[in-house]
């Protein structure tokens, strides 16, 4: 189920009037239980077995993780809970890519071993998320969940359940324990913050999505403006996209009572790669940060070279998370080296502080980051190394086009919006409205969801978020 569906809009109808007069926690919390197993079963039932089984699982290793009387049992009930959940995850995601890696390597028929399986969707978010309660609780940061309801309303809790934020047990937890009507700011809140994922998602990510995927599809047809466009527009895109969706979950959640982590703090504005990562998808940088990074690599506890090699690893992983292509591995490559190079500076100069020095530099370390990660998004977005490589060769051998000056004007318009809002979030907050009286704040939001219904009635098909692939 989209959120961006007239689908969508008719089930939060339903689910949160039914939420707000059950007077019982307990049926609330089935409530939400059942209505996240719908929303998720609604993409495709099958697999709802799949997430349960998941659940029930880790949530009795993390019983068998915490009893344990020794380190060694502990630690290999950690290690069985990581191998089952990655051996889920890789079936469904990493299979046929190793097979046909293998295959093409050395040249030998195996077809026979291709599985003909369709990714479930958010199984990458959902298994880290899971994997985070295990690891919290050897790492002794948290007592194992005695509630079974509680563990599996915090693993499937809809609007975060597909495409993040990647909630941790020790934050999220607690708050689906303790599912509450929210008061009326709170609600407010929560409208807010979904009209402002509509907006994104909808008329800024939705609209720029038809030309770049024409383009990315078919990029031979394209000159050098019209592709150097489609990938200026793809980086509003995946970020109006991907901000959206975690706009609207953050605010149905509130809705619930519940607060889900930021996951996007104006990332485009950051000074320089470093800083980036902590700007955007800060619930998976954060993750890859502590579990892999720090705790499982070492992080820079080691010599200066093993902390440049465990950037480069821990973004590499965090490239082949993404999905199972050579594209998403550069992707994640190319930030890897970036963030190595970045620390490596920071050393050379002294400098610790990664925001800090003259104003122009700040300009000329943003253009640069921006590069870097637009470079970067070439990989990301292309379907494969030979449309990346006609990208780099068409900017390098570069044509004109009859449609550049239209096209720059487009591309400058769409920039200028999401610039704005970048702007005003980051500097009133991104629940800057409130600041607003109500009249002017429905004069506002009114118009708004009137275009967005109307828009979603004329395409008849949604378009689906990008991070549903992932």
């Amino acid at each position: 189920m989209l959120f961006n569906s007239i689908v969508f809009i008719t089930f939060m109808a339903i689910v949160m009037p039914v939420f707000y007069l059950l007077k019982d926690r307990q049926h609330k919390k089935w409530w939400i239980l059942f209505a996240s197993y719908f929303f998720y079963g609604y993409w495709d039932w099958r697999f709802l077995g799949l997430l349960i089984f998941s659940s029930v699982m880790d949530f009795y290793l993390g019983k068998a993780i915490f009893s344990a009387n020794e380190n060694r049992i502990k630690k290999n009930w950690l290690i069985f809970s990581l191998i089952a959940n990655l051996t889920i995850l890789g079936v469904f995601k990493y299979y046929n890519f190793f097979v046909g890696s293998f295959q093409e390597m050395f040249s030998v028929n195996l077809d026979f071993l291709h599985l003909n399986v369709i990714l479930p969707v958010g199984i990458s978010f959902y298994t880290f998320q899971s994997l985070s309660y295990t690891f919290d609780v050897y790492r002794g940061r948290m007592k194992p969940e005695g509630n079974l309801l509680d563990y599996i309303l915090f693993v499937a809790f809809f609007p975060q359940l597909v495409a993040g934020p990647i909630e941790r047990a020790i934050d999220l937890l607690p708050q689906v324990k303790m599912l509450k009507n929210p008061g009326r700011s709170g609600v407010w809140d929560g409208f807010l913050l979904i009209s402002l994922g509509m907006f994104k998602k909808v008329l800024i990510g939705d609209t720029i999505a038809k030309y770049v995927d024409h383009v990315f599809t078919d990029a031979n047809y394209y000159s050098s403006p019209e592709l150097l466009a489609a990938l200026l527009m793809f980086a509003i895109q995946i970020y109006a996209d991907f901000s959206g969706y975690s706009n609207i979950a953050r605010g149905c959640a509130k809705l619930m009572g519940v607060d889900l982590v930021i996951n996007f703090r104006q990332p485009y504005l950051s000074h320089n790669i470093t800083d980036f990562w902590r700007r955007w998808h800060i619930s998976l940088s954060s993750w890859l940060k502590e579990y892999l990074y720090i705790w499982g690599l070492g992080g820079n506890k080691r010599s200066k070279i093993r902390t440049y090699v465990n950037l480069l690893l821990t973004m590499l992983i965090g490239g082949f998370w993404h999905g199972a292509n050579y594209t998403f591995i550069i992707w994640g490559g190319i930030h890897g080296l970036a963030l190595a190079v970045h620390k490596w500076f920071c050393e050379l100069t002294g400098n610790p502080r990664v925001t800090h020095g003259h104003y122009l530099a700040k300009m000329l370390g943003g253009v640069v980051t921006f590069i870097v990660v637009l470079f970067a998004w070439l990989f990301f977005r292309a379907p494969d190394l030979t449309t990346a490589t006609y990208f780099l060769e068409s900017f390098i051998h570069w044509k004109g086009s009859d449609l550049a000056m239209d096209l720059f004007f487009i591309t400058f318009s769409y920039y200028i919006v999401s610039f704005f809002f970048d702007f005003v979030e980051h500097r009133y907050g991104e629940l800057f409205m409130r600041n607003l009286n109500i009249v002017y704040q429905l004069a506002i939001l009114m118009p708004v969801w009137i275009v967005i219904v109307m828009y979603l009635f004329s395409i008849g098909k949604p378009m689906p978020f990008i991070y549903f692939q992932f």
